[in-house]
């Protein structure tokens, strides 16, 4: 999908379309009404906090805010940007649209988020190109949103494809056009190459994923090892066999908030506490909407000085309530140092199993609960 939350916003906001818009950060005020009918909205210059971007317009990229970036730093680049908070109950209702729009046309797909499907057409009878029309064409009748498409043998070219047209842009390759149409991209452009990936290939003189399919494989594992090494190899000479994934169970499910201001555990206790419980609820109301439940459940949390440390606890039995979640989080709490001020702080539920009936029942079985080690309980 294209520039897909931002979009999302742009149907209800229509009178920013063509401008630089931004979503995302925390505590961000929702458009204000006026009397003549019209609608005042939050500049980014007025923000204040360490909220990030989510997604911005390409009139927003074109200035260089890109999602993952602060806001406040973005601000520097486009002050006058207007500022949206992200509404995801939105986001999810056109991701599901847009999924059952393709899936009426192409039912081979496979899920990766929210805003991207890989789709196996290799049975489809029509041609690559009127194809590509006619899904883009359901899509945008069944959203108003527009999406852009990259159709090539496998995931890896056709990942790299979407990108190459947008917005609502279609994009065919065959392996001839590698040499041409792939090589000179940055080396970054393939899924899977990271920010440090690509500073170690910058400082070995790796630019492109031409130069990178010129490189020896010898000295891309000597580098980044045996596994690492063979993968990029193959994925900058275009080749790729993962088959489509068309059902997969979650690993894991978390949340996580970065505060406005570092917090300390004694003197900002109720607002830690109001967090963390949050946090464990909603990461139950996950599971439960998934269907799932957790046996091993961690926390996350990133100091003022930005060292990270986890804890986990793995349970004798499944749970999926937020209460218990947090009964088990408040365990692995007390086994982390807090003596500092605290920048982050998540939860997290992984060892998930199909949530069965009788899941809460067992998990709180026993006699009465002993008390629960809430961040109210820390010394």
């Amino acid at each position: 999908m294209d520039a897909f939350f931002a979009s999302v916003e742009l149907l209800r906001y229509p009178e920013l379309r063509g401008e630089a818009v931004v979503v995302g950060g925390r505590n961000v005020p929702a458009p204000i009404e006026q009397p003549d009918g019209t609608r005042h909205f939050a500049r980014l210059r007025e923000y204040a906090g360490r909220g990030v971007v989510t997604t911005s317009t390409y009139p927003a990229r074109a200035l260089g805010v890109f999602s993952g970036m602060g806001l406040m730093k973005s601000a520097q680049l486009a002050p006058d940007a207007f500022l949206l908070p992200a509404n995801f109950d939105a986001y999810r209702h056109y991701s599901n649209l847009f999924k059952a729009a393709v899936a009426r046309i192409a039912p081979m797909i496979e899920d990766r988020g929210i805003d991207e499907i890989y789709i196996d057409l290799s049975e489809h009878p029509d041609g690559s190109e009127a194809l590509a029309k006619r899904l883009q064409d359901a899509v945008q009748a069944a959203t108003g949103l527009t999406c852009s498409i990259g159709i090539s043998p496998n995931k890896q070219l056709s990942k790299i494809g979407s990108d190459l047209n947008k917005p609502h842009g279609i994009t065919i390759l065959v392996p001839e056009d590698i040499p041409s149409r792939i090589w000179p991209l940055p080396a970054r452009r393939i899924n899977g190459i990271g920010p440090k990936a690509a500073e170690r290939l910058d400082r070995m003189g790796i630019h492109t994923i031409g130069e990178l399919a010129a490189t020896p494989v010898e000295r891309l594992i000597a580098h980044f090892g045996q596994s690492t090494g063979h993968w990029m190899h193959r994925m900058a000479h275009g080749i790729d066999d993962r088959e489509l994934v068309t059902e997969s169970e979650p690993k894991s499910i978390s949340r996580e908030s970065t505060f406005e201001r570092d917090l300390h555990a004694k003197l900002d206790r109720p607002a830690l506490s109001e967090i963390f419980t949050s946090l464990c609820q909603r990461v139950g109301e996950d599971l439960q909407r998934k269907g799932v439940a957790s046996r091993t459940i961690g926390i996350k949390l990133r100091y003022a000085d930005f060292r990270v440390v986890t804890r986990d606890i793995t349970l004798p039995v499944s749970i999926c309530d937020g209460r218990q979640i947090r009964q088990a989080a408040g365990l692995c709490l007390k086994r982390v140092p807090l003596d500092q001020r605290i920048r982050l702080l998540g939860v997290r539920a992984s060892g998930l199993s199909p949530l069965k009936a009788e899941t809460t029942a067992d998990a709180g079985a026993g006699g009465e609960q002993a008390e629960l080690p809430f961040w109210e309980n820390t010394p």
